[in-house]
């Protein structure tokens, strides 16, 4: 044993440094070092990861299309009205016909309908995922290729839910976890 301030050699049980007087502590017996506990993550396959967010982006995506649609709606009815039930319109003194031919008036109640299932099948398949549904699966797999033509947001949101849930591997995984009650 040695004196840590003067480095002068010491016998065992004393105290104090016979040379510089400073106290002597023990030395602790070397042991082996003692690695930091590091959390490994377990693993998690592929639709357990991407459930819950897939789940909320199919919900999204459903009040997107709703909000889409009623902008389109009220756009289409602007562009094919005829003033109130008029004819034509003044503008400048001068009179005009509407921007659009009159069977165009006629496209906007399948505007609405073609929304709203597009809507209510987006929202259908964000709460099977969600609340893990056994048919969760399937009705996002449909929802996920018909969203396919909707670009860009649609075509993501579809490729991204068919990664996960179209292999077969998939959907045993998602029977797995799937809430029967």
């Amino acid at each position: 044993m040695v004196c840590q301030a003067c480095g002068t050699p010491i016998a065992e049980g004393v105290h104090f440094c016979p040379k510089c007087g400073a106290q002597v502590v023990a030395a602790q017996p070397v042991t082996q070092p003692v690695y930091a506990q590091v959390h490994v993550p377990m693993y998690l396959p592929r639709v357990h990861r991407n459930l819950q967010t897939l789940g909320i982006l199919w919900c999204v995506f459903g009040v997107l299309r709703v909000i889409s649609g009623l902008i389109g709606m009220i756009v289409l009815r602007t562009v094919t009205s005829r003033n109130f039930g008029d004819d034509a319109w003044v503008f400048g003194g001068h009179w005009h016909r509407s921007f659009a031919p009159m069977w165009i008036g006629a496209l906007w109640p399948i505007v609405a309908i073609t929304t709203v299932c597009a809507a209510v099948l987006a929202l259908v398949a964000g709460f099977g995922l969600l609340n893990r549904r056994p048919w969760g699966r399937v009705v996002a797999i449909i929802a996920g290729i018909l969203a396919l033509i909707k670009f860009p947001i649609g075509t993501a949101l579809g490729i991204y839910t068919l990664w996960v849930l179209a292999p077969g591997a998939s959907g045993l995984e998602y029977d797995s976890i799937a809430d029967r009650s």
